[in-house]
């Protein structure tokens, strides 16, 4: 079974590359990996969970690379740039594929095996770059305030996917994807040391108010 799953996994992963979601029917699939088209339902009910299964492994990889790249640097908007990036580059291989992928993450059957998978993976990402944006507001004798870094980490991850979407949208033209996320991130990240700033200037002065109503 684990070698007719790799093999339906090899050929899939090989023929979207080739020849796009559009370009590739799933009995291509089953006559390159060798097995019946039965046995290809198997592993997944349709050509479009088959494109899920394959990217989920490769945005599983180019995550892993963005997140080693990304503990090397220190300043916040280079590691959350470098943390979504993958994103971006995963989609300039081939923006059709990636387009679909991002309509079954959104809309797919709810419960499908690989929708999950991926939908994982991107809660994964978000989380992790909340910890990182965590992380440096204590480095900056900031409070950790978790719930404003999870909206933050949501924010960065939500301009990198409309960062991908622009490919087959058409929008932003003669507008460089990467240069207009950095861009967002920084905004993010600024509003987010800033919203820590006044949070914390906030509670310092309802605790001076308290302590002069005492005294």
């Amino acid at each position: 079974m684990q070698d007719k799953h790799s093999r339906i996994f090899r050929a899939a992963a090989e023929l979207f590359e080739e020849s796009g979601f559009a370009g590739v029917t799933t009995h291509a699939i089953s006559e390159r990996a060798d097995v019946a088209a039965g046995t290809l339902f198997r592993y997944a009910a349709s050509k479009d969970e088959l494109l899920v299964m394959v990217l989920n492994q490769a945005l599983r990889t180019a995550l892993a690379e963005g997140a080693a790249q990304a503990r090397a640097l220190r300043d916040p908007v280079d590691v959350a740039v470098a943390m979504v990036a993958p994103i971006l580059r995963l989609g300039g291989q081939h923006a059709e594929n990636l387009a679909v992928y991002q309509r079954q993450l959104m809309f797919g059957p709810p419960g499908e095996k690989y929708r999950s998978e991926g939908l994982a993976l991107l809660a994964d990402l978000e989380a992790a770059v909340a910890e990182r944006l965590t992380e440096q507001a204590v480095e900056r004798g900031l409070p950790a305030h978790p719930e404003l870094a999870r909206v933050a980490g949501i924010s960065i991850f939500g301009a990198a996917h409309l960062a991908v979407s622009r490919a087959s949208t058409g929008a932003h033209t003669g507008h460089a994807p990467m240069d207009d996320l950095r861009a967002q991130v920084r905004q993010v990240v600024d509003g987010y040391f800033v919203g820590l700033a006044a949070n914390t200037e906030a509670k310092q002065a309802a605790k001076q108010e308290r302590h002069d109503e005492q005294h």
